[in-house]
C-alpha cells in the first residue's frame, strides 16, 4: 500500500514547519525546562490559532500525525498529546487553553499540570496537583495528581482516545528521530578527524543508513495506524525503536559533545528517551499487538 499526503495535508505540514522554524523552538524548550512558560504559552497560542487543538475532533488522524511529527521535529514543549489528542475524544469536545491528564497505571503522572488550566484523571476533572516527579527530559514536568481520595479514581480502559494519544506520541517520536538524523548527517559532514570528514568513513555511513532505513520502515506503520490499517501500538513500537536508534547513533557520531546539555541535540535525545515509554511502554504495546494477533 502506498501512503501519500493529499494537498491539504501537505499544506498543513508546510504551515506548521514554517511557523515552528521561525519560532525559536530551541529557546522556547530551554525556557520551559527552566520553568519559564511564557514563550511556550505564546507558541501554544499561535499553534492553537492554526487549529492544532481542533484536529482530533474536526480532522482525521492523518492530520494529527502530520501535526505531531512537526511538534516532535521541532521539540515543542507542553502537554500537546493530552490537550490535542486524548482529551478532545475523551471529553467529546475541543479543549480550551492548556489541559493535561493522567491515566494510571499506563500514564501515572500528569504532564505540565503546574501550568494547565484543566487537569483530569481519565475524563474526571481533579482540583489538586501533587508533587513533581523527575523526568530524563527536562522539558517534561510530571506531577502526581490529587490526594489519596483522587487516587481512587479509575479512568476509562484504553479506547479510541488512548489510541489517538499513542499515535500522536509515535508521530512525535518519528519527527524527533528525523531531526536527530538530519543534525547528525550535517555534523559528520563538518567534523574532521585524521584529515577528513568523519562522514566519509564507511562505518559511520552504515550506522546512519541503518537509522534512515528504520525511520523509513516506521513511517508507513504510523500512517497506516492513522488510516486504521495498523494497530496504534504497532506504530508506537516501530517509531520508538527507530527514534531510539536515531538517538543512540546521533550520540555516537557527535562524540563527547553529544553528552552535554549545551548542545541543542540534547533536547531531542532526552525527549526520545522519555517518549519511548510515554503512553505505554514498548513491552505493553508489544503485548497489545500480540493480543490482537491471537
Amino acid at each position: 500500500m502506498r501512503f501519500e499526503l493529499d494537498a491539504d495535508q501537505r499544506d498543513l505540514a508546510g504551515a506548521l514547519d514554517a511557523l515552528l522554524s521561525s519560532a525559536g523552538t530551541v529557546a522556547v524548550a530551554r525556557a520551559w525546562a527552566d520553568g519559564d512558560h511564557a514563550p511556550g504559552l505564546a507558541l501554544w497560542s499561535r499553534l492553537t490559532d492554526l487549529g492544532v487543538l481542533s484536529l482530533a475532533t474536526e480532522a482525521t488522524p492523518v492530520e494529527v500525525v502530520v501535526a505531531f511529527e512537526a511538534l516532535g521535529r521541532h521539540a515543542v514543549p507542553g502537554p500537546w498529546v493530552e490537550s490535542a489528542a486524548y482529551l478532545p475524544l475523551a471529553l467529546g469536545r475541543e479543549v480550551t487553553g492548556v489541559a493535561t491528564v493522567a491515566l494510571p497505571p499506563l500514564v501515572p503522572y500528569a504532564l505540565d499540570a503546574d501550568v494547565a488550566d484543566e487537569v483530569y484523571v481519565g475524563s474526571t476533572p481533579v482540583a489538586s496537583v501533587g508533587d513533581r516527579v523527575g523526568s530524563v527530559d527536562r522539558t517534561r514536568h510530571l506531577f502526581r495528581i490529587g490526594d489519596a481520595g483522587d487516587a481512587e479514581v479509575h479512568p476509562e480502559l484504553p479506547g479510541e482516545a488512548f489510541d489517538l494519544a499513542v499515535l500522536a506520541t509515535a508521530a512525535q517520536l518519528l519527527g524527533a528521530g528525523e531531526r536527530i538524523l538530519a543534525d547528525s548527517v550535517s555534523y559528520v559532514k563538518q567534523r574532521r578527524q585524521f584529515g577528513r570528514e568523519i562522514g566519509s568513513y564507511q562505518a559511520i555511513k552504515h550506522h546512519l543508513a541503518d537509522v534512515r532505513i528504520a525511520l523509513d520502515f516506521a513511517r508507513p506503520l504510523v500512517l497506516g495506524a492513522a488510516l486504521g490499517a495498523v494497530p496504534a501500538s504497532a506504530a508506537k513500537v516501530a517509531a520508538g525503536d527507530a527514534a531510539y536508534l536515531s538517538s543512540r547513533t546521533g550520540l555516537q557520531v557527535h562524540g563527547a559533545i553529544g553528552y552535554t546539555q549545551e548542545l541543542d541535540l540534547s533536547l531531542w535525545l532526552t525527549k526520545v528517551r522519555a517518549l519511548v515509554t510515554a503512553w505505554g511502554t514498548p513491552a505493553y504495546h508489544r503485548a497489545r499487538v500480540l493480543e490482537g494477533l491471537l
